[in-house]
């Protein structure tokens, strides 16, 4: 429980069996449990436990099963002879091998790689160890740093020469030229390898070795993360092979990995990962972060619906007002506080802030408490909402065009880094207005080329008025 409640992002033990033996003790079959990575089964170990009379224990013994090999097959080999453990576990090691390069995961880590991987990271961890030690990390037990540590981060890591990215949104990758390279060149067929590291959110560092053999591309993964004392931990490398890739006009690398798939697993396993590589214009990024990134596609239908100044009644009022709170106040809007109702000058204000309705349109389509004189608000649940790919979606500016009439209209795409692994599952045109003060209005969102057919149908926050 430690390892997972304290460190997320490294393997933890998960007990998935056990047998009472005939001496009084206890052996424990161990899965090395890695959702970082995955994997449920990073390795696999049994530990020998004696019980004692006083409720405690003590530990016998450790083995770790070889890789590929079931449980039993290898219990019972430690009880053969040295010349029938070689012949039983060589016939069972070249079978499960070729069974494990055909599902693709897991796969056998060559001699050096791993030392390489560790070699790297820890490196990288030295570059940025002071500015991990004097970052605010929190009062939880999950650190998080912030996005301007991370870019502290980057700048430091960046001078080892390789591709470097970090997990803010909207993230640059530093030396992408090597990165895109090695993708042009895979492309073509060239074999070939990159290594890119990645910042993480709780100050770690992941180096993946991108490698491509003229036919197939694989990537080693290796994560090094800060235990509570500050000192870096190496806990976990895997090599994978990639089902498939593909890098996209806009400079992003979509790829998804082998996984454990059913009847071997119960639930799907994501193997989809979307890597930015060439960056996004900084006029675009930055009015990605002003005007869309607030938003984004689920809980508010702004931006996943078709609306202008004429056509305003089929807006969500009651699901937009916290984004369009969080964006006027910065700050996140009181739960308890609204959860019987938002006074009436306070929710039509903050909506004709950002929106050109008139607050006696806003009563007449959002759900309003005529006795109370408030608007009705819940929190975003399982009760309002059933959860889809689409809705985590990030909204990614790629134009900004300034017409004549002084407004701009920005051209956005929803991306998705999950399963759907798509870097623009809808393109739309969302058109806005600024002022001197740059404050600003949205005037109207188009979805382009028929794309909310392929979107699942919006869910008002509450049922509205009949």
């Amino acid at each position: 429980g430690l390892y997972e409640a304290e460190y997320p992002d490294i393997p933890y033990p998960e007990v998935e069996g056990c047998t009472e033996n005939s001496d009084g003790t206890i052996t424990l079959f161990v899965n090395a449990v890695y959702p970082e990575d995955n994997t449920s089964r990073a390795y696999a170990h049994q530990v020998v436990i004696r019980p004692l009379s006083d409720g405690h224990f003590q530990y016998v013994s450790n083995h770790m099963v070889p890789e590929g090999n079931s449980y039993d097959a290898w219990w019972h080999s430690e009880r053969l002879t040295e010349d029938q453990w070689k012949e039983t576990y060589e016939s069972s090691e070249n079978g499960a091998l070729q069974e494990q390069w055909e599902k693709g995961y897991d796969l056998p880590i060559e001699n050096g790689e791993k030392e390489a991987a560790e070699d790297d990271c820890k490196a990288a961890m030295e570059l940025i160890a002071e500015i991990y030690r004097q970052a605010d990390k929190g009062e939880a037990s999950n650190v998080v740093i912030s996005d301007h540590v991370i870019l502290q981060m980057k700048d430091k890591v960046k001078a080892m020469g390789n591709p470097v990215t970090g997990s803010e949104v909207y993230a640059v990758m530093e030396n992408y030229e090597e990165m895109e390279n090695f993708l042009l060149n895979a492309e073509d067929g060239k074999t070939g390898e990159v290594i890119l590291f990645r910042v993480r959110g709780n100050g770690g560092i992941r180096r993946l070795k991108f490698i491509y053999d003229g036919t197939d591309m694989y990537v080693l993964a290796a994560n090094a993360a800060w235990n509570e004392r500050g000192i870096p931990m190496f806990p976990y490398i895997s090599y994978t092979r990639i089902k498939k890739w593909k890098y996209t006009e806009k400079g992003y690398f979509c790829y998804e990995l082998c996984v454990p798939e059913p009847p071997e697993v119960t639930e799907i396993v994501d193997g989809s990962c979307l890597v930015r590589v060439k960056p996004l214009d900084p006029e675009c990024r930055e009015m990605s972060v002003q005007c869309v990134l607030p938003l984004g596609y689920q809980g508010n239908n702004l931006l996943c619906s078709n609306w202008d100044r004429d056509n305003l009644e089929n807006l969500d009022y009651n699901g937009m007002y916290e984004y369009l709170y969080t964006m006027k106040f910065g700050g996140w809007l009181d739960r308890e506080k609204c959860s019987s109702g938002i006074p009436k000058v306070e929710f039509e204000n903050t909506i004709m802030e950002y929106l050109p309705v008139s607050s006696e349109q806003i009563r007449e389509w959002a759900v309003f408490d005529e006795a109370y004189q408030t608007y009705l608000w819940e929190p975003l649940g399982c009760g309002n909402y059933a959860p889809t790919f689409f809705g985590t979606s990030i909204p990614e500016v790629t134009r900004v065009r300034k017409n004549e009439d002084g407004t701009v209209t920005l051209t956005v795409d929803a991306v998705c880094q999950m399963i759907l692994c798509n870097d623009a599952v809808i393109t739309h045109e969302l058109t806005v207005k600024f002022s001197e003060d740059g404050s600003f209005q949205y005037l109207g969102n188009w979805i382009l080329n028929h794309g909310i057919e392929n979107i699942p149908e919006y869910q008002y926050r509450i049922d509205r008025k009949p």
